[in-house]
């Protein structure tokens, strides 16, 4: 899918404005379990209106809060969401994703990476705050990389994107929003939290599909 060019020179414009901003909100703190989930109605990767408790009508949900569309992180959890997949199913759990990028977006990406199961749309950060996810503050996002870059210096990230852009995965939209994944039960509480200390902080599958089967 072709995605306007407006749209990816936006989204990183942002990504550029943002990092060299540095984190401007808390940590946050996400739900836990036992809390209601908040319910809203997002655009999906089609750009059709999805309300998100659709997603645990008929039983649990896992909600993963997904990094920029830039993140080598997100293409590896990918790569494991398409692995663990049957697992989830197995365990009776509805998939659905919560990402920054507007559908367009959204949709190529999804095509991308062969996610299996529907993009929402969140690009104001609004549902992301709902839930309890805040920035991450600098050691979580720059902790392995070299120490000039952790003051975020607008000239370095202007190098890093160059250098990501050439490479076909230009970094994009939020830098420091973190990411979770939730298991929600079929009454609309949140049966799990899983809240990434880094964004490879990837969660074992098991603890999700127990909490799904004890919901």
């Amino acid at each position: 899918m072709t995605v306007p060019a407006e749209l990816i020179s936006s989204a990183e414009k942002r990504w550029l404005e943002s990092w060299t901003a540095g984190p401007t909100e808390d940590p946050g703190r996400c739900l836990l379990e036992g809390e209601l989930a908040p319910d809203c109605t997002l655009l999906d990767h089609t750009g059709a209106s999805r309300r998100l408790s659709e997603f645990w009508t008929t039983g649990a949900a896992l909600v993963l809060f997904w990094r920029h569309f830039g993140c080598g992180c997100g293409v590896a959890r990918a790569e494991r969401l398409k692995a663990e997949c049957a697992q989830y199913q197995e365990a009776g759990l509805e998939l659905v994703i919560v990402a920054q990028g507007e559908p367009p977006r959204a949709a190529a990406y999804r095509d991308e990476h062969e996610l299996p199961c529907p993009v929402l749309c969140d690009p104001d950060g609004t549902i992301y705050r709902a839930y309890g996810i805040g920035h991450w503050q600098v050691e979580r996002v720059l902790f392995d990389a070299p120490a000039e870059y952790w003051s975020h210096p607008r000239d370095l990230g202007v190098a890093f994107q160059d250098a990501r852009r050439a490479g076909g995965r230009p970094p994009v939209d939020d830098p420091w929003r973190a990411v979770a994944e939730f298991v929600v039960g079929g009454d609309g509480r949140i049966r799990l939290t899983y809240a990434y200390q880094h964004c490879e902080d990837f969660p074992e599958p098991r603890v999700l599909t127990t909490a799904a089967r004890l919901s």
